[in-house]
């Protein structure tokens, strides 16, 4: 009988877990120079001299650190493979993106030499983008950015940060080199 009671409780604290989250429409692009199988490491950018409260929160930093470490990434200070940046949007904004190949199958051939095809996109009151940078190439190789169609995100709210996190995340799909094979070196410089 305890047995059945504590496998009820651990699934009804699973299903209300998944049932809190709720993901929201996510579009991104990146940089055909991207080298997303050989990142190891990264670290989250902090505005020097400039106190924008849009683009520091422990909220979305720390769901921010928690995907990453899941993927394989190590956090270091010293010579970061990604610097991770992300921006708050109360407003709503038009926004260029581009028109690409999915990343998973552009990752099997790696042209660079596909064009960018610009893409407007009119995004709602509370929008969250999140921007990987390339910290050798020194440029941004990866961006999501998350928005609801009805509604805006409430930046008060935990549980709506990391939804907005997770939700972008979700479509950052690449471990850390060497992580899958237990192998991932200690180098922290490509």
């Amino acid at each position: 009988m305890k047995n059945a009671q504590l496998i009820f409780l651990l699934l009804a604290g699973i299903l209300s877990g998944c049932l809190g989250y709720k993901e929201l429409p996510v579009e991104y692009d990146y940089s055909y120079k991207g080298q997303f199988k050989k990142y190891r490491t990264f670290e989250i950018m902090k505005p020097v001299g400039v106190n924008d409260e849009t683009m520091i929160n422990e909220q979305i930093e720390t769901a921010i650190v928690s995907r990453m470490k899941f993927l394989g990434y190590r956090q270091t200070a010293n010579k970061p493979h990604l610097l991770v940046n992300f921006k708050l949007f109360e407003d709503s904004l038009g926004f260029t993106g581009y028109a690409q190949p999915e990343i998973e199958e552009w990752i099997k051939t790696q042209n660079e030499n596909l064009s960018y095809d610009r893409k407007k996109f009119d995004l709602s009151t509370g929008t969250l983008l999140i921007q990987f940078f390339d910290r050798r190439q020194n440029r941004s190789v990866w961006q999501g950015y998350a928005t609801t169609l009805y509604g805006k995100i409430d930046y008060t709210n935990q549980r709506h940060l990391r939804n907005a996190v997770i939700s972008i995340l979700d479509k950052y799909r690449f471990w850390a080199e060497g992580f899958m094979e237990g192998t991932a070196s200690t180098e922290t410089d490509l």
